[in-house]
């Protein structure tokens, strides 16, 4: 797999507690990091992420109870 160039985002603050993204050459995937687990990548679809994110937006994924 051959990704693009990690960025941050631009939610994550200072510190150890930051998430990286990265676009696979050629659109066809996208990979998500921590930076406190380098060695650990996500790598999703970009329409799963985006259905991931629009649950999350939602509140589809809160924790009740």
């Amino acid at each position: 797999m051959d990704q693009g160039t990690w960025q941050k985002s631009s939610f994550s603050g200072e510190g150890a507690n930051c998430v990286y993204v990265a676009a696979e050459e050629g659109g066809e995937g996208i990979s998500l990091m921590e930076s406190d687990a380098p060695d650990t990548v996500l790598r999703a679809a970009p329409q799963g992420l985006r259905g991931l994110i629009a649950h999350v937006k939602a509140g589809r994924l809160d924790r009740r109870g």
